[in-house]
């Protein structure tokens, strides 16, 4: 993971929307690095989702509202196993949680050397002790929750977005919600792929494109 929290600013000056969106992203980043806990699983069923259901985020509410329905009835033994089926596996996960290989599966490589770069740029570097790939689906999401609570311009979340998380973050969605071992992440990727959409639109919005 990139080191996406120290130096982020105060969450508490964010409005209302800004800090949903930062939570959005930092329950995503959660949710995909590693298996939900009790406590967690007992906090989002009770979590108000933070969206404006009078505005155009129908679909995302809907989404929001089948989590904690999946979190309400979830066994935390039976998340577990599905995170291990889906994400780790016995050799080979049924599903990358690295997102280079949505983003150019051709070339792989060159989205992560542009990744790094960005980072760099952006003053952030690798955690001690971490291991996964900086195109980890919950590094691009930290990333994305840093620069939102880091008062970051929109212009530069918006770059990032459409570069790095938009490409392969919905591809990765995508996979997960196909993949036969999916039942709880199966909920849980459908509400990140509404709030990516929401996310995109809401960007071209703000640039007019």
């Amino acid at each position: 993971m990139s080191d996406a929290g120290s130096d982020a600013g105060p969450a508490a000056s964010l409005d209302a929307e800004d800090l949903a969106r930062a939570n959005h992203y930092g329950l995503i980043s959660r949710l995909f690095y590693t298996p939900a806990e009790p406590n967690l699983l007992a906090e989002i069923g009770r979590l108000a989702s933070g969206i404006d259901e009078t505005e155009s985020a129908g679909g995302l509410v809907i989404a929001w509202r089948d989590v904690q329905d999946a979190c309400r009835g979830a066994f935390p033994v039976l998340v577990r196993q599905e995170y291990d089926r889906l994400f780790v596996g016995v050799g080979k996960a049924e599903v990358t949680p690295y997102l280079s290989t949505y983003a150019e599966p051709g070339a792989p490589d060159r989205y992560l050397v542009r990744l790094r770069d960005r980072l760099s740029e952006l003053g952030l570097g690798r955690r001690k002790g971490v291991f996964e790939v900086e195109d980890h689906v919950s590094g691009i999401s930290d990333v994305m929750r840093w620069l939102i609570e880091g008062g970051q311009p929109v212009a530069v979340q918006q770059l990032f977005f459409r570069e790095f998380a938009h490409p392969g973050g919905m591809g990765f969605f995508a996979a997960v919600r196909k993949a036969a071992s999916a039942h709880f992440y199966k909920a849980i990727a459908s509400w990140a792929e509404a709030f990516y959409e929401v996310e995109r639109a809401a960007f071209e919005m703000s640039s007019g494109r």
